[in-house]
């Protein structure tokens, strides 16, 4: 009777041992994949707010031409606030990247003349509302005209419009082919 009772006990303090054993590989496991999980979640919220971020708040920009020359130089890296007009409409001389509205390519201009406003092109220089716009942002000595030298015209900005040029007038395809820009079409301002 004796080693009756010796044999279940040693049969059953391996079993013991088996099921001890299980459940450790069992809580190994669970553990493992918990933390898998916990790396995929994480990774997941760093790409949603890395997308958020770039596409709703602060993304880089590249210039590309030569049409914001002596502010902004071809291939030079800026910040975009694309937040910025959320809180406030875009002002007179901000630095903008806009939706082209010929090609829907991105590109970056300055806004010369507001909603509501009447930008003038006569003898090379602009006029918003009846006055000359002052652009100490400009090489000295440029002009700026619609079509050819010596041409004169006169451009509505419309409700939500506005009139964007670039700073090398000479080299710019901007407002004065296109027409004034929407406010849809300004995806938000320059940072320098």
């Amino acid at each position: 009777m004796n080693n009756d009772v010796a044999f279940y006990q040693s049969v059953g303090s391996v079993t013991e041992k088996k099921v001890f054993v299980q459940q450790k590989r069992v809580a190994v496991g669970e553990w493992m994949l918990r933390s898998i999980l916990q790396l995929i979640l994480i990774a997941v919220l760093a790409l949603l707010s890395y997308l958020l971020v770039s596409h709703y708040v602060l993304q880089t920009v590249q210039v590309v031409g030569p049409s914001m020359t002596p502010t902004l130089r071809d291939a030079d890296h800026y910040f975009l606030n694309r937040w910025i007009y959320h809180w406030h409409a875009p002002r007179r001389s901000d630095i903008v990247v806009i939706k082209d509205p010929s090609d829907g390519v991105f590109v970056v201009k300055r806004i010369v003349a507001m909603p509501g406003e009447a930008v003038h092109f006569k003898n090379g220089h602009v006029y918003v509302n009846g006055k000359e716009l002052v652009e100490p942002y400009l090489s000295n000595g440029t002009s700026t005209y619609v079509g050819g030298r010596g041409s004169e015209a006169i451009v509505m900005c419309g409700k939500d419009q506005y009139f964007v040029l670039g700073d090398n007038r000479n080299n710019s395809f901007d407002s004065r082919i296109y027409g004034p820009v929407r406010r849809q079409n300004i995806l938000g301002a320059v940072i320098r």
